[in-house]
């Protein structure tokens, strides 16, 4: 998650937002169960449950106190406009939230994945300040969550009810260290989730293997950007034109051939992204 400022200027990062976006898409309305099956859980998430295990009282306790000593809070203001975010925000930029958070969980470490599963989600619905819920998803990047199946309803959770750019690209890499750990599970899922109603859950499939490399599954990508090569939203073909621009660092022949193959459905806009650093 790159740092955000506030500001009228276009976003940099690829989710970059047009300078209308509806209201809907920057709230956040939907919550998750903790200690119950919930609904994400049982549409989303290949039966995983949440577990009864005790939170993380100190680092939740500590939390906000160190991200409030780290605010500048006349930031605020602008950066919850700059993400059309209907959370307040503290001030702090992102780098700084991440510092916190290892700084914390350093101090404060997890017993178990279970802890941390029931930890993140509880921050994530307990949330005031959208930098809790960044902190509950940069818990998420650790060695004790790597490849862990078990905070699949989560990921799940942050794409429902978080519903925006930031939320959804920050669980991308999570995804994809799933994807690798279980393809047997995983690939199934995003295929389901490129065809979904809900265009967030679309895109999370379409940049799930961003950080892949030369361990992308190419059929993987290739099905679920044609799946939505016909899609008219704008963070669907800015995704789809991200995915294959980053592929293309790794095997550039493998874009230029789905480009030209697909170049009657292709979006001028994902056209532009994905060849970018190609010079075509």
């Amino acid at each position: 998650m790159k740092s955000l400022r506030g500001g009228r200027r276009r976003a940099r990062d690829e989710g970059g937002a047009p300078a209308r976006v509806p209201r809907q898409y920057s709230t956040h309305a939907l919550s998750c169960g903790v200690g119950r099956r919930a609904p994400w859980c049982r549409r989303y998430a290949v039966g995983v449950t949440i577990s009864a295990t005790p939170l993380n009282d100190p680092l939740l306790a500590g939390l906000e106190p160190a991200l409030r000593a780290v605010a500048v809070p006349e930031k605020a203001e602008g950066m919850a406009r700059y993400m059309k975010s209907a959370m307040a925000y503290l001030g702090v930029p992102s780098p700084v939230v991440r510092t916190t958070v290892r700084r914390l969980a350093a101090a404060h470490p997890f017993a178990d994945v279970d802890q941390l599963h029931r930890t993140v989600t509880h921050l994530w619905d307990t949330a005031r300040f959208r930098e809790e819920r960044y902190s509950a998803i940069m818990l998420t990047d650790s060695r004790l969550a790597r490849g862990e199946l078990t905070l699949l309803p989560f990921y799940a959770a942050v794409i429902e009810t978080g519903q925006w750019w930031d939320y959804v690209d920050s669980v991308a890499p999570r995804l994809c260290e799933l994807l690798q750990a279980h393809p047997e599970r995983v690939d199934p899922l995003l295929r389901g989730w490129s065809g979904h109603e809900n265009f967030w859950f679309r895109r999370a499939a379409i940049i799930a293997q961003l950080p892949a490399k030369a361990t992308t599954d190419t059929g993987l990508l290739n099905d679920v950007v044609v799946a939505n090569l016909a899609q008219k939203e704008f963070f669907i073909r800015k995704g789809i034109g991200w995915a294959l621009r980053q592929y293309a660092r790794t095997d550039p022949a493998w874009v230029l051939d789905f480009v030209n193959r697909n170049a009657g459905q292709l979006s001028p806009l994902s056209r532009r992204e994905a060849l970018k650093h190609l010079g075509s």
